[in-house]
């Protein structure tokens, strides 16, 4: 047991480095052996994780009495407006800021995912929106280059991204401080970030704020990267998604890359 053990520690070590050349080859046995090590530790991480998304779902709620104003393609629209119908809401912080020309590659790559969910989420009582602070027309022209299907709406004349701590103004950016994942961070350029708000709607109409998550919390939602994990070489990656392109931009693997994401 303490061999396939080593064995284990050794595959490990090397696919940390990225070298996969002297990669440890083993009898069957040996590999079945080593495999049902992990196994046990998947399956760890499996019920550990389910106790992560119950104790998620139990957090307590904070009532959202700011009226907030969105633009799409239907018009003006509320918060209320935007759970159509069900009484959950998902909303993607896609950061595209109004003087931006193109959206984030990084929240480009995250939403690539969501139109697959969406056939089935939209019949779960979850509505799913994307929000920016970019005015309509620059959203719904990069949406449609990239074809995508989900509902995109401008917060541009709203406070809703500075409340929810996924824009920043100038005057933050030069103290050289904002307040981003619960706490406060060094952050010299740049006014926006990207994050993930939950919502519930009662019968009442009331809506309350259930869950947001920020940074590396949309790791979750990247359905490529668990695929890529289950791989020899991994993400494959120097630094965090240099290797991800705007997906209509894969010209190259590993050429420079103006990515907000790392």
């Amino acid at each position: 047991m303490e061999k396939h053990q080593e064995v284990l520690n050794d595959i490990s070590e090397k696919s940390l480095s990225g070298h996969l050349s002297g990669h440890p080859v083993v009898s069957h046995e040996e590999w079945i052996a080593a495999r049902k090590l992990l196994l046990k530790k998947e399956k760890e991480l499996t019920k550990l994780n389910d106790q992560l998304s119950e104790q998620r779902r139990n957090l307590p709620w904070t009532k959202v009495d700011k009226t907030y104003q969105f633009e799409g393609i239907d018009g003006k629209l509320n918060l209320s407006d935007l759970f159509e119908g069900n009484s959950q809401l998902m909303i993607y912080h896609f950061m595209f800021g109004p003087d931006d020309e193109e959206g984030c590659p990084g929240c480009s790559f995250l939403v690539d995912h969501l139109d697959g969910a969406n056939l089935h989420l939209a019949h779960h009582d979850v509505s799913v929106v994307v929000v920016s602070r970019a005015p309509l027309p620059k959203l719904l022209a990069f949406k449609k280059r990239m074809e995508w299907n989900f509902k995109w709406v401008s917060s541009s004349e709203s406070d809703f991204n500075y409340d929810f701590n996924v824009s920043f103004t100038e005057e933050q950016i030069e103290k050289g401080e904002v307040y981003y994942n619960y706490e406060y961070l060094a952050h010299d350029s740049g006014t926006e970030s990207p994050g993930m708000s939950v919502f519930f709607k009662d019968e009442a109409g009331n809506i309350y704020h259930s869950y947001s998550n920020y940074g590396r919390g949309g790791d979750i939602l990247i359905g490529a990267h668990n695929y890529l994990d289950l791989t020899p070489k991994g993400r494959n990656e120097d630094s965090t998604m240099d290797w991800m392109r705007h997906h209509d931009k894969y010209d190259d693997f590993k050429g420079e890359s103006d990515s907000c994401c790392h």
